[in-house]
Parts: structure tokens; C-alpha cells; sequence
């Protein structure tokens, strides 16, 4: 791990000003996913911003009828709150799906929309990788490709983003909330914040130098059966070949995002029309433009068979 100084932020607006005032800054909070990239010398920041002292640690329902869930809520907290189990079981479901439950006592709601990627060419240095050395090439399109992305690929980058919460957050459409150095306030839909890769894979959020997360948005409930079903390897402590967030209402419409898929929580809505069709149209619709490779291309049935399974288990 290379050397890096240390602050401990006293509000909001210093933390975004000091991460601007430093080059190689970075927030921490949980620290989950950051420690072990820098002990990788994969992330390597020059200054550390502490931002656990915020305040940002509160779930409070809103005038209008949703729920404002601090970036420091810790995920274990979060899954476990009685409004969220009740209102938003689909977020409760996802995140007690993730991690561990020590990893989950120390995570936070933003730093889960900000992990990185865990593609095992990012890991290794030794290999070229774009979103670790932009213009250094993807050793996983012509390399090992099970775990990677079948749609909203490129020719840059077939990762993945490997976040449970961050499918039920584009399921529900919750809403980022940010503060930038100047002090003004911003709300990003949640499916405009998280990027595809493009010829930039290395740019993963619509965040901007210094601008951090204070908390996240849901809308009020919109009732349904809420599932979340994922598909791994092992039964536990493993990242999503495939998963499934869903809320299907009584006359089978609803909303379903995927998981483990492509570079950002996948969502595409006109599959929600198909839905009350069946698993066949639906997974059609998601999966419309996949470019698989043949190490990955059964992503594209489990998908099917995945949903088929959420829309039978809706249907009791």
C-alpha cells in the first residue's frame, strides 16, 4: 500500500472542497471495497477524506410519502429497518443477499453504488485493463469471460457491476442526492447514475470531481410481491452470475431489473410491459441487444429461467 495522508472531514461542503483541493483524493467511509484496492496498489490515492462524521447516517420518511436513506447508512441497518422491510422488501431482500454480515455492519448506502468492479483482469495487475489503465486494452474479451457482461458492452470493457442494493435502487427508481464543492445540491435518477462503458470505461459515475453522495431517494411504495433472487456459484458470499429484482402487481405487470449482466444495474422498460406476458417476452425485451460471448452466452437463458422463477413465485 503506498503512503497517503489523512483527514477527518468536519461537514459536507469541506469534505467535496477538500477532495478537490487534493488530486489524489478519495471519500471513505466503510472502506470495504477502497482498503483492498489499495493494498492492491489498484487505487491509489494520495489523501484520505473521512467522511463518517457527517450526520449521514439517518432514514427518514419524506413529505412525500418515500423514504431518504442516508449515504452512511450501513447496509445492515438499512435491510434491517421495519419501513423497508415493510414498504421496500425487494431493497431489504438484495442486500441481505450481498456480502457477509460483518462486510454489511462497515458498508454504506453510497459506498455500494460506488464499488468497482471485481473482473479478475481488473484485480491483476499484470494484465491490461481499461478501466484500470484506460487505452491498455480488455484482457477479458479475448481472455476469461463467464462472469462478464452479455449487453451494454464495448469493444473497451465487458465488466460487470457487481452490486446487489444497486438492482433493487434501479427496480424501485430511487433517486442519488449529491453536493459539489460550490455547495449546491443536485438529484441524479438512478438509472442515469451508474455509466456504460463505452470508449471510457475508467468513467463510472455521473459524479463529478469532489461531488459526494449524502443520501439516497425512494418514491413511496408502490406495493406488488417484492423478490429478489439470485444466482451464483455458492450459496453464499458470492457475486451474482445472474439476479433478479422484481415487483409484480396482482394483474402480473410490474418492474424487473438484472444483475450480474452488464456494466450498470439493467433495466430496460419496456420488458416491464412485457412482463404479464411471460418470462420469454420479458427476458426478450432485456436482453434484445446482448452481445455474449461463448464462455457467457447461458446468461442469456438463465435470465429467462431466472425471471420464469420470480414471475411463478409472485404468482404463489
Amino acid at each position: 500500500m503506498k503512503a497517503f495522508t489523512y483527514e477527518k472531514a468536519s461537514s459536507i461542503e469541506a469534505a467535496a472542497k477538500a477532495n478537490v483541493a487534493n488530486a489524489g483524493a478519495k471519500f471513505i467511509a466503510g472502506g470495504t471495497n477502497l482498503l483492498d484496492l489499495m493494498k492492491l496498489e489498484i487505487e491509489t490515492p494520495t489523501h484520505l477524506i473521512d467522511v463518517n462524521g457527517l450526520g449521514l447516517d439517518k432514514i427518514e420518511k419524506t413529505s412525500e410519502g418515500g423514504l431518504r436513506i442516508g449515504a452512511l447508512v450501513r447496509n445492515t441497518d438499512l435491510a434491517a429497518h421495519a419501513t423497508v422491510r415493510r414498504d421496500y422488501g425487494l431493497l431489504s431482500r438484495a442486500l441481505l443477499a450481498g456480502a457477509s454480515g460483518q462486510l454489511r455492519n462497515k458498508a454504506t448506502t453510497g459506498g455500494n453504488l460506488l464499488q468497482r468492479t471485481r473482473c479478475p483482469y481488473f484485480y491483476d495487475t499484470a494484465q491490461p485493463c481499461n478501466k484500470r489503465v484506460p487505452g491498455s486494452g480488455c484482457s477479458a474479451i479475448r481472455g476469461f469471460s463467464r462472469q462478464h457482461a452479455v449487453v451494454g458492452v464495448s469493444d473497451a470493457c465487458i465488466a460487470t457491476h457487481p452490486s446487489d442494493m444497486a438492482i433493487a435502487m434501479r427496480a424501485l427508481d430511487a433517486v442519488v442526492e449529491t453536493v459539489k464543492p460550490d455547495g449546491s445540491r443536485r438529484s441524479i435518477q438512478i438509472a442515469d447514475f451508474h455509466r456504460l462503458p463505452g470508449d471510457t470505461p475508467e468513467i463510472e459515475t455521473a459524479l463529478e470531481k469532489g461531488e459526494i453522495i449524502v443520501s439516497v431517494l425512494l418514491p413511496p411504495p408502490i406495493g406488488g410481491t417484492h423478490i429478489y433472487r439470485k444466482v451464483r456459484d455458492r450459496a453464499s458470499y458470492a457475486f451474482a452470475l445472474v439476479s433478479v429484482g422484481a415487483v409484480i402487481q396482482p394483474d402480473g405487470t410490474g418492474r424487473v431489473a438484472v444483475g450480474g449482466i452488464a456494466h450498470k444495474p439493467w433495466r430496460v422498460e419496456a420488458a416491464d410491459t412485457e412482463l404479464s406476458k411471460g418470462a420469454k417476452a420479458a427476458a426478450g425485451a432485456l436482453l434484445a441487444d446482448a452481445r455474449p460471448t461463448e464462455q457467457n452466452k447461458f446468461k442469456v437463458d438463465l435470465v429467462e429461467r431466472t425471471l420464469g422463477a420470480v414471475i411463478v413465485e409472485a404468482r404463489g
